[in-house]
């Protein structure tokens, strides 16, 4: 007699077979690359572009019930979009359920650990893969092609196990930087001429590489789309950031990543980190694919927040990089010693050998299955810990929580060493020689120290408030809009309301802690303190991945209080993706006004003005007039609503416009407080530095002046050689980088094989041909404005402005070694000096961003000569939120300052206040140099 089981068991393994024969026929009715595009992916010489692929992806979605593409929205050129969603033809339909499921473990709120368990027996694990982000690194877009073309074909017994336990989100993460890329590789028709050097701009229009430094202020359209997917729709567990180029002698860098790791995220990130990189490693090496490091194979760390796969970090989801050779021209693996000694970071060596692009393809498919398949394996456990992750950040948001700063660590230190010291002297028998304890500190002595680390006034927040009554209001709604778009839950006040004695008015915001992803809205609000890192005592910094503090509400200049009890009100939590501020005051006289002021306090207000400009409006700049009182102030601008019936409706009816999209606050002026001094505005003539090939650093710049309605030219070398720049500019902006401290030969490619639009753009802006041009411009009455390491202008002008980080060595000086002087991308705060026209509205105290920024010295002469300093460091201690070591030297130094040359103006802004885009605190320094201009 057969058993039921038997019978069972039979007719699961027939339905089994029947399914995988389905699957092959399926298969064979696919449109293989091959046939799509007339070679292999990978093949020698060839780069299929983002057309080519959007095209076969619709073809596999009309083929394939694996598969559904869906668009996430447009790119900064306009293009599609696209995100192809891979799983098995039941879970399509249930992918609404599946969906759900990964949203409320990754929320937890009101899930219980019964329920988790359950909804992680039924869900799938969300894996997401993502290519092309950096155009150039080519491998990327085309590894995401091939990985999802073997899922959707493949019916070996673990791609099926795969599609029924996981659901594959396949992003392209930069289209416009595909088409730009492959279209420029594939330019030659002679195949062995195709190279991706000299690309002639950013691939991505504004920001080129930085598109993986925008994932928590999300300003860019590319970096919504795929926020809005991860943090509002999906919620993956990992994320598979694919990336180029690996480490030389090696060919792939893989997680894991070397210390420091943040102190921020969930105990539980770390752990999932090393498990998948264990399975990446061990898949490899099982393949026999030699070659792929980890750890201190390469710079790689986990403290920064910022790129795709860092930022995942703070919402509770694994974050994978992987760093790959790869080139559809052939290349070569180099013989590096140091990397043919088998190590912990370097388990199974790769020898010397010709490279062929499949070859990375290969790998990259590699990785993606090793990925898969443990999720595949581990899915309940990962859909568990997702919510346990959330849930931890829930009661820890709930209940007083320390996090462990370095800082604080230190502070206990000294006070066990400042004990050891004394119990030594007095002859304490539980000291040992040296001042240390016999063996560990007992019972008593670590509870009193553990209290020492968990001072009240050290406890983690229990939320903040934003005030609505600060004087930026918008600007600190900007901020809360990048909190909204990364997922984070937002409250506003339907009225007023008093916690701990202070009232806040109605419409503040309120963002709590008790939240999935507290990580990430604590790292907005509060200081990183990274951890000194040397190469030995002594020695050197180890340089961080990125910057180390980046503190955002620093940055933008927001206000805000710190709540340390519970606390609660009449609050509403904001569903929109993005808030508008609340409407500007145009208070309604019962005179007609003469016109309106409008304070610089906001930012938004130069947006408001150039607006104005444009459209016909008298708008002038108040000169002289009080500080406090009735206005118009110092600095405001003046809208004139004189000039017959017709201007005056015009003026009010765009006053009021603006008043109502923009936040801005406007105050009727009487006919008698019409300012006397104030200089007639018209529409700038700006001129944005950038070089071929792309500024990164200018085109920060460009996208700002777009979002703040500033009309500008880009200009390049040849141009500026030209000289004759007053005639078309009243002022220049050389960010970062644009101006060299010394010509270098750089031979660019002959203008022959550069398309015609581009060639004018070839060149460098040099000491020797430039900078007389530009002396010119200044002397003539121009205004240039300076950032970072372009401040160097005014050495080669040989103007009074020394280096203020330097000491004596010997007869002479020379500039501080980085073993007593490293400041590597850190907020810092600086006073300021906000009489001067170009610190109008600013208060007078603002948080920078530097990142080894120059910091300068007036030298003899510079008073006499009209030097003037506009902010400066006035503490030994100006450290706000990074890794400042050496901080005490920055005490004395000018940040910003201004020098007349000839009629015209060279100012100088040693932070990047215009960094990334990030820094609104610092905005109103290039807006008012810009407005400075006009004479």
């Amino acid at each position: 007699m057969i058993s039921s089981v038997r019978i069972r068991r039979s007719g699961a393994a027939l339905a089994v077979a029947l399914a995988g024969l389905a699957q092959q026929g399926q298969a064979q009715r696919l449109t293989s690359p091959q046939e799509q595009f007339g070679h292999p992916i990978g093949a020698d010489y060839v780069l299929p572009n983002y057309q080519a692929l959007t095209a076969y992806w619709r073809k596999l979605d009309g083929e394939s019930d694996r598969m559904r593409v869906v668009e996430m929205g447009r790119t900064a050129e306009g293009r599609t979009q696209l995100m192809a969603i891979v799983t098995s033809p039941e879970n399509h339909r249930n992918l609404e359920r599946y969906r759900d499921i990964s949203r409320r473990l990754a929320r937890a709120e009101g899930v219980d650990s019964a329920q988790a368990a359950a909804l992680a027996r039924e869900g799938k694990a969300v894996v997401w893969i993502d290519g092309g982000l950096h155009a150039t690194e080519v491998l990327g877009a085309q590894q995401l092609m091939e990985t999802l073309w073997q899922l959707v074909s493949r019916s070996d017994p673990e791609t099926l196990r795969i599609l029924d336990d996981v659901v594959v989100l396949f992003v392209h993460a930069n289209p416009d930087g595909m088409d730009l890329v492959s279209d420029w590789y594939m330019r030659s028709p002679d195949p062995r001429q195709r190279s991706l050097a000299w690309l002639p701009r950013l691939y991505q229009k504004y920001i080129g590489h930085d598109n993986n430094r925008d994932f928590y202020a999300s300003t860019q359209p590319e970096t919504e789309n795929m926020n809005r997917v991860m943090y509002h729709q999906w919620f993956p567990q990992i994320v598979y950031n694919h990336h180029q180029t690996g480490p030389t002698g090696t060919v792939m860098f893989a997680p894991p990543f070397r210390d420091p790791l943040n102190y921020r995220y969930d105990p539980l990130i770390y752990p999932g980190l090393e498990m998948v990189g264990a399975a990446m490693q061990t898949r490899f090496i099982a393949e026999d694919k030699p070659g792929v490091t980890q750890r201190r194979g390469a710079n790689y760390s986990a403290w920064w927040n910022g790129g795709l796969r860092t930022t995942t970090y703070f919402h509770n989801m694994i974050g994978l990089l992987t760093e790959t050779i790869g080139s559809p021209t052939p290349m070569q693996i180099p013989f590096i010693p140091t990397r043919q000694l088998p190590s912990s970071d370097l388990p199974h060596p790769i020898t010397p050998r010709e490279w062929k692009f499949r070859q990375s393809i290969d790998y990259s498919v590699t990785a993606n299955y090793a990925v898969l398949d443990y999720a595949s394996r581990y899915r309940t456990t990962l859909l568990e810990n997702f919510w346990r992750m959330g849930r931890n950040s829930i009661e820890r948001g709930r209940a007083d929580s320390w996090t462990p700063y370095p800082r604080h660590i230190d502070s206990v230190t000294a006070a066990m060493q400042r004990d050891r010291q004394g119990q030594r002297a007095g002859g304490d028998p539980t000291m040992a020689p040296g001042g240390l304890f016999q063996g560990a500190p007992n019972a008593e002595q670590s509870a009193r120290y553990l209290a020492l680390l968990r001072r009240p006034e050290w406890r983690d927040p229990r939320g903040f408030i934003i005030p609505s009554d600060q004087p930026d209001f918008p600007t600190a709604t900007k901020f809360v809009n990048t909190l909204l778009e990364t997922g984070v839950t937002v409250h506003r006040a339907t009225a007023s309301f008093t916690v701990n004695g202070k009232t806040y008015p109605e419409g503040s915001y309120v963002v709590k802690a008790d939240q999935a992803f507290r990580p990430h809205l604590l790292d907005m609000f509060e200081p990183q303190d990274h951890p000194n890192d040397f190469r030995y005592e002594g020695g050197p910094p180890i340089p961080p991945y990125d910057v180390a503090g980046y503190t955002l509400a620093y940055q933008m200049g927001v206000r805000f209080d710190r709540i340390l009890t519970a606390f609660d009100g009449p609050l509403q939590p904001i569903t929109e993706w993005n808030v508008s501020p609340p409407e500007g005051r145009i208070p309604t006289p019962r005179w007609a006004p003469a016109g309106y002021a409008l304070s610089p306090t906001q930012n938004d207000a130069f947006q408001a003005v150039n607006r104005l400009l444009a459209a016909g409006i008298e708008v002038s700049r108040v000169e002289t007039g009080p500080r406090e009182g009735e206005g118009p102030h110092a600095g405001d601008f003046y809208i004139s609503a004189q000039g017959g019936r017709g201007r005056g409706r015009a003026a009010h009816e765009s006053i009021d416009g603006l008043a109502r999209e923009l936040g801005v606050d406007f105050e009727p002026v009487h006919h008698s407080r019409v300012p006397r001094q104030a200089r007639r505005l018209r529409p700038l003539r700006i001129g944005l530095w950038d070089v071929y090939g792309g500024s990164m650093p200018s085109g920060w710049t460009r996208w700002l002046l777009e979002q703040f309605h500033f009309p500008f030219q880009v200009v390049f070398a040849p141009e500026l050689d030209a000289g004759n720049l007053n005639a078309k500019y009243d002022v220049l902006i050389f960010p970062d980088g644009a101006i060299p401290d010394r010509d270098r030969q750089v031979r660019f490619p002959d203008a022959g094989t550069i398309p015609e639009q581009y060639r004018n753009q070839l060149g460098l802006v040099t000491v020797e041909r430039t900078v007389p041009r530009l002396r010119e411009f200044l002397q003539n009455g121009g205004t240039v404005l300076t950032i970072g390491g372009s401040t160097v202008l005014a050495q080669h002008l040989g103007l009074p402005i020394e280096d203020h980080l330097v000491e004596a060595v010997g007869d002479s000086t020379r500039h501080l070694p980085r073993e007593k002087f490293f400041v590597p991308g850190s907020v810092l705060r600086v006073a300021v000096d906000n009489d001067q026209p170009v610190a109008w509205g600013m208060p007078e105290r603002v948080d920078v961003m530097f990142d080894d920024s120059p910091v300068f010295r007036l030298g003899p002469g510079a008073e006499a000569a009209g030097v003037r300093r506009i902010a400066w460091f006035d503490s030994a201690e100006p450290l706000r939120s990074g890794w400042a070591w050496g901080q005490q030297h920055l005490n004395g130094g000018v940040a910003v300052a201004s020098a007349p040359v000839g009629r015209g103006t060279l100012y100088l802004f040693g932070p990047e206040i215009t960094f990334r885009a990030q820094p609104h605190g610092t905005f109103k320094f290039l807006f008012n140099g810009l407005y400075n201009s006009i004479r």
